[in-house]
């Protein structure tokens, strides 16, 4: 339970953890970044890692001068394309072992159910709207890779969709965050973030209950 509520914690107050850790480790805290977006994208094991929330506050002490902002920007934006990168590749090296998603033992059924769903609907152009949705966006290089979307096709719309993410948050961060009434209020407006984030999910499911074909 400790635990739990110290995660929360971490969560809500993102931006004073994480100007506590850049004072304390400097251009370590470069690679500490790097290294938890590429997990939150990259691991299927990994998806409750923070995402949009830790681009938004990264931008935000961009802002202050705690990162260099070209630095971090392609720091990010690097993380987040290598890590779809690397999940597609395990999901390709899975998939020739595997003949439908129910033998993957390690991985909740709903999420790669979820995943394929949102295959059927978008396409390709699923690797770049998974970005914004948590989740989704751990699962679709996965579920991508062990489809048969060729990697040429993958690598662009991940290096477009990767970019598009993490430019979205950063400078939303960048350029709203050190407002008053944001920092004033930065656990809602995380919140907030968590809330849109997963608003998509929740419409889906909602939907999948009331009529499932349809969905």
């Amino acid at each position: 339970m400790e635990n739990l509520n110290y995660f929360i914690d971490l969560f809500l107050h993102l931006d004073t953890y994480l100007s506590a850790i850049t004072n304390e480790y400097g251009l370590l805290t470069y690679l500490l970044l790097f290294a938890i977006i590429f997990c939150e994208t990259g691991l299927v094991i990994t998806p409750f890692l923070p995402g949009d929330s830790l681009v938004f506050a990264t931008g935000a002490l961009a802002a202050s001068g705690s990162f260099n902002l070209f630095t971090i920007f392609v720091v990010l934006c690097l993380a987040a394309v290598a890590g779809d990168t690397v999940n597609y590749q395990i999901g390709h090296l899975v998939g020739n072992r595997v003949t439908s998603y129910e033998n993957i033992r390690f991985i909740k059924q709903e999420h790669l159910d979820r995943t394929h769903a949102f295959f059927e609907k978008y396409g390709v152009k699923t690797i770049i709207l998974a970005r914004f949705v948590p989740v989704i966006r751990t699962f679709a290089p996965f579920v991508a890779g062990i489809g048969t979307m060729p990697y040429s096709t993958f690598i662009s719309y991940n290096v477009v969709g990767g970019v598009a993410w993490v430019m979205s948050f950063f400078f939303g961060g960048y350029f709203f965050g050190n407002l008053p009434v944001v920092k004033d209020n930065f656990s809602f407006v995380i919140l907030g973030i968590i809330f849109v984030s997963l608003l998509p999910g929740a419409i889906t499911y909602i939907q999948s209950k009331r009529d499932p074909k349809k969905t």
